[in-house]
């Protein structure tokens, strides 16, 4: 009689955990369809433009929405303590042509309090809290946006977010899972953000569209 037993116990585990591992892999190729194929489109105008370090490509792509005036200040969260404006400035690839030093003393102000996405958000809700601003637009890498989205609008559930994209070249979106580091990213992202949205949903705040 145990062996029956034993036999319908390994069958009902392997069932759960066949069931468990078809649920994630349902659940990463959803989250992997959200993430943003095009660039935004740079019409709307904001009051804000946050840019989220992580690469050269976001910064330069912040600089050049500001440059075009549509937002009226740029800020650039999670910076480490010791980089200063010069410092970043420098680090901008050579197909941005570099602000000018009356608009970087207007208009480009660093964040160096935030060491992860979460704290992006909450390091930006304060900062817009005291600009009085309303409405940003966010810059960070496609495969990131979908966490960024859910911190920030967590973070700040009445501010206007406007999700600008840029796409680094070494991650493959297309057929991500033939590229084994574009593929380990995904999962990185996907565990993140179900982290992310788990303690939403323990903490009450439910994400907002």
């Amino acid at each position: 009689m145990r062996r029956p037993k034993r036999l319908w116990r390994a069958a009902a585990i392997g069932l759960i955990a066949l069931l468990l591992l078809s649920a994630w892999s349902a659940g990463l190729f959803v989250f992997v369809g959200h993430i943003p194929r095009e660039p935004a489109t740079a019409t709307q105008q904001t009051d804000a433009i946050v840019v989220l370090t992580g690469g050269s490509e976001r910064l330069g792509e912040g600089v050049r929405l500001l440059a075009s005036g549509l937002a009226r200040k740029l800020f650039v969260s999670g910076v480490h303590e010791e980089v200063d404006l010069a410092a970043l400035v420098a680090s901008l690839p050579g197909t941005v042509p570099p602000p000018s030093p009356e608009l970087l003393a207007c208009c480009v102000v660093l964040g160096h309090n935030a060491g992860n996405t979460r704290g992006n958000a909450r390091e930006t809700a304060e900062w817009m809290a005291a600009e009085g601003f309303s409405s940003m637009r966010l810059v960070t890498g496609n495969y990131h946006m979908p966490r960024s989205l859910l911190e920030f609008r967590q973070a700040m559930p009445g501010t206007g977010i406007v999700p600008h994209p840029v796409f680094p070249a070494q991650v493959k979106r297309d057929e991500w899972w033939r590229w084994p580091g574009t593929a380990a990213l995904m999962v990185s992202e996907y565990h993140k953000f179900l982290f992310a949205l788990l303690r939403a949903m323990i903490t009450g705040a439910a994400p907002r569209s």
